[in-house]
């Protein structure tokens, strides 16, 4: 096995860093490096005594990125003294914007309409509400105070809170008005 002799430097960690300072070069620099050794695309290399320097091309700098065409030229911005002396009117200028408004009030204020009495509920579906709302918090106030709940107690929980979700599911409507488009006024 072949090891380098720990006496003399090592020639692989200065070749990375003149590659490195070379790239370094090249990323800061206005012009593309091109490698001597290497051609233009669509360029041949002169063969001869004596080779003319060729004329770098000019070179499109990050405005000129544009893959989509979609750049085009960017729009005049106003002067804060052409905006002041533009007509309140708005003539030449863009509509109101969503500020530029004034609120119609009636003078009438929103109250909203009593809920139903929970006294003419159905007993049943009061008591699957309670159940699948219940249940969840039973599993969690049981979890955090009384560790050592038999199981028989958690599988009753679940029990109830999956019955009692199942039937306020099947309690829903089976079928769509069709007059009704969910809005109320």
């Amino acid at each position: 096995m072949n090891r380098p002799d720990s006496d003399q430097p090592d020639q692989g960690a200065n070749q990375d860093d003149a590659v490195w300072l070379d790239l370094v070069a090249r990323l800061e620099s206005d012009t593309v490096a091109i490698r001597p050794d290497s051609p233009a695309p669509g360029e041949h290399l002169p063969t001869g005594p004596v080779a003319a320097a060729p004329e770098p091309p000019a070179q499109p700098t990050f405005r000129d990125f544009d893959p989509l065409g979609l750049a085009g030229t960017p729009p005049a911005e106003m002067s804060a003294a052409e905006r002041q002396a533009r007509p309140a009117n708005g003539a030449d200028g863009p509509g109101e914007g969503p500020r530029d408004y004034d609120v119609d009030d009636d003078g009438e204020e929103f109250v909203p309409e009593e809920p139903p009495s929970l006294a003419g509920t159905d007993p049943l579906t009061m008591l699957a509400w309670l159940g699948a709302v219940g249940g969840p918090v039973a599993l969690l106030l049981s979890a955090m105070f009384w560790r050592s709940a038999p199981l028989l107690a958690i599988v009753g929980i679940v029990a109830v809170f999956v019955l009692a979700t199942v039937y306020l599911i099947m309690k829903l409507p089976q079928e769509k008005n069709g007059d009704d488009d969910g809005a109320r006024v």
